[in-house]
């Protein structure tokens, strides 16, 4: 009788621990049902978190970190860098990209990669870094205000840095030297050496004079490059420049630039084209050729095509300075010119 009583007591117990057991499990289970984001039927489906009850608030926390809701899609960017470039690092542009477009997935690749590689021909970039957004973009707010910004590349969009204020970190290529681009020194020479310059540009008088000496110093070593860059505040660039060609066609053209930028004041000041001529005729020039090249626009056409390919790769200012592949603009010092090209030289 009483190992009958003990044995029946031990089942009793067993008997209400499995209840305790399968009210706990139920208890566990109801919490979890009933949480604030996931349900029974996101579990099944294993896609997370409650699409009803997300719908409801727009911002919670999870896995340590706040998850805010957006109207806009998520916008893949490939950024294309060099990772060995001090003036390609994108981490202040990306803080910045954050801010205008929060929805940006970012994906950094080097430029040397397969994939860079193919994306860089695909896009035809020409500077580092570059942003290729995914057509995503196009249905954000930030787009629809910035459109201007963007260059589409079959299903890409490649975004203008330059015009954003962002300076190009390494130009992947340089502007073409041409057989009608006005030219000094040693042709034959690897180092090219290009400007993109404006006559009446305060800060191309400036570095000018730097210049001028350094092609001398150098000309044997180095190809040195001017093309035309007049810019719409100076409204007597185009004029100057268009001088110069004439002035090149009678292989005066570096004479002649030294006079405009000795005289740049005396010209800038004028509203017509008498200057130009004057100069002309100091510098023993064929006047009746000269004018009536002037006169013509000659060679307008071959500016407006040097200014456009100044806007390819990005450039708003003068001057602009190509040592080789290395980029830089402002009026800089003869002694900084003189760097650059020992640098590439010594490559």
């Amino acid at each position: 009788m009483e190992d009958y009583t003990q044995e029946q007591c031990d089942c009793e117990k067993k008997d209400k621990k499995m209840k305790n057991l399968v009210s706990i499990s139920i208890l566990l289970f109801g919490l979890f049902v009933g949480s604030i984001f996931v349900d029974v039927a996101q579990l099944v489906q294993g896609s997370g978190f409650s699409q009803k009850n997300l719908s409801e608030t727009d911002i919670f926390e999870a896995y340590g970190k706040t998850w805010v809701a957006y109207n806009e899609p998520a916008v893949p960017v490939m950024v294309i860098t060099d990772e060995n470039c001090e003036k390609c690092d994108v981490t202040e542009a990306v803080v910045w990209l954050r801010r205008v477009l929060p929805t940006v997935s970012v994906n950094k690749v080097s430029f040397d990669s397969e994939e860079g590689k193919n994306v860089i021909e695909k896009s035809e970039v020409k500077t580092l870094p570059a942003f290729i957004f995914s057509e995503q973009v196009t249905k954000t707010d930030f787009y629809t205000q910035a459109a201007m910004l963007f260059a589409q590349k079959d299903k890409d969009y490649v975004l203008n840095t330059q015009e954003l204020g962002l300076p190009a970190g390494r130009y992947l290529n340089t502007p073409e030297v041409k057989e009608e681009n006005a030219t000094f020194g040693n042709k034959d020479a690897n180092l090219k050496v290009i400007v993109f310059s404006d006559y009446q540009c305060p800060y191309c008088n400036a570095f000018y004079k730097s210049f001028r000496g350094v092609m001398k110093e150098y000309q044997d070593k180095a190809l040195f490059v001017y093309k035309h860059l007049p810019l719409e505040i100076h409204p007597q660039a185009e004029p100057a420049a268009l001088s110069a060609e004439c002035a090149k066609e009678q292989g005066k053209f570096w004479e002649y630039s030294d006079k405009l930028y000795q005289s740049q004041n005396e010209w800038g000041a004028t509203k017509n084209t008498a200057k130009f001529k004057e100069y002309a005729r100091a510098l023993g020039l064929n006047t009746t050729d000269f004018n009536k090249c002037l006169d013509d626009k000659k060679y307008l056409d071959q500016i407006t095509v040097e200014k456009n390919e100044a806007t390819e790769f990005g450039i708003g200012g003068t001057p602009a300075i190509f040592v080789g592949d290395q980029f830089e603009s402002g009026a800089i010092e003869a002694a900084q010119l003189k760097e650059m090209i020992e640098g590439q030289l010594n490559k």
